[in-house]
């Protein structure tokens, strides 16, 4: 058993969220890592206010533990799903692309813990002085949307900047990863990539068979000129993007290749020139799992090397 603060905040058993990825992290897989023992998180991305609530109260039919959803604070849906996570009393919010200040007021009266993704002190540190819950340290091995530290050098910089639980995340992939996320400080890991691959995870059977087949340099990260950098498996859409940033083509022609791509991939099943966002760790997940069995590898794996973490102490005179 490997128990953090963590889980005393959330409710939940073992500190492990699953990311919420959007197109990906749908009402199913949520449930599913809750059930587990995790926290389980609906990605709810750029959709509208409706689809959230719907998937909301799927994932209450599936699971009566705590679960959450991600927030694009950059979605022009951002202020109704907002609204909606606040009718159905959601326990736990992450949020990504901004700062979620003016929702913090209303969403912690209600009891929902709100905890931001960061990727740099600074913005970790401005996070806490509006009075977060906890945040999730994001390195970027991460699929999606990546900062420029890896998750070794930010995790243990971020827990000595704040007082509050600190969640590591890009790179986590077994418990390897979750035994140096606690060793590192944090009070738990959020994990995306590996759970893409959780036979609970509705994406396109196609997304799931190219993480497998992956190789260590298969990811590759675009997007830069925009301010977005974007870590995707490499494909024929990833080498659209590479030519048009050698050429410097203007941000719109960019942003214009990128447009409905990640459902093209996650939905629809097109490897080849849909964005097809997941971390470095894509490299180490060789089969579908259910999600109870890759929650189960990971504590355990974490709790038999945290046990042996004395071995390689020596006393000296």
């Amino acid at each position: 058993m490997i128990r953090t603060k963590l889980c005393d905040l959330l409710g939940i058993e073992y500190p492990i969220l699953q990311g919420g990825m959007a197109w990906v992290s749908t009402a199913e897989l949520a449930a599913a890592v809750s059930e587990a023992g995790g926290l389980g998180i609906i990605g709810s991305g750029q959709a509208p206010p409706d689809w959230v609530r719907g998937q909301v109260r799927r994932a209450r039919e599936l699971t009566a533990r705590p679960f959450g959803v991600n927030v694009m604070l950059r979605s022009p849906f951002v202020d109704a799903v907002m609204q909606v996570l606040l009718e159905e009393r959601v326990p736990v919010i992450t949020t990504g692309a901004g700062n979620p200040g003016k929702y913090l007021p209303d969403l912690q009266a209600a009891g929902i813990r709100v905890i931001p993704v960061v990727s740099s002190v600074a913005l970790a540190k401005r996070l806490v002085r509006s009075g977060v819950d906890a945040l999730v340290a994001e390195g970027m091995e991460s699929g999606g949307h990546v900062g420029e530290l890896g998750t070794l050098p930010l995790v243990p910089q971020i827990v000595d900047a704040v007082n509050v639980p600190v969640i590591a995340a890009g790179g986590i992939f077994d418990g390897r990863g979750l035994a140096a996320a606690l060793m590192l400080g944090a009070a738990g890991v959020q994990m995306g990539t590996r759970f893409m691959c959780a036979t609970e995870c509705t994406i396109h059977p196609a997304v799931k068979e190219m993480i497998i087949r992956a190789k260590d340099r298969d990811t590759v990260v675009t997007g830069r000129p925009t301010g977005h950098p974007v870590r995707v498996l490499r494909n024929k859409l990833s080498r659209q993007f590479e030519e048009l940033e050698s050429r410097c083509a203007p941000v719109e022609e960019l942003e214009k290749l990128g447009t409905g791509r990640l459902k093209a991939a996650m939905v629809d099943g097109d490897v080849e020139y849909g964005s097809v966002m997941a971390g470095q760790v894509s490299a180490m997940v060789r089969e579908i799992q259910p999600a109870r069995e890759i929650i189960r590898d990971v504590v355990r794996g974490a709790a038999e090397l945290l046990s042996r973490a004395g071995q390689w102490v020596v006393a000296r005179e």
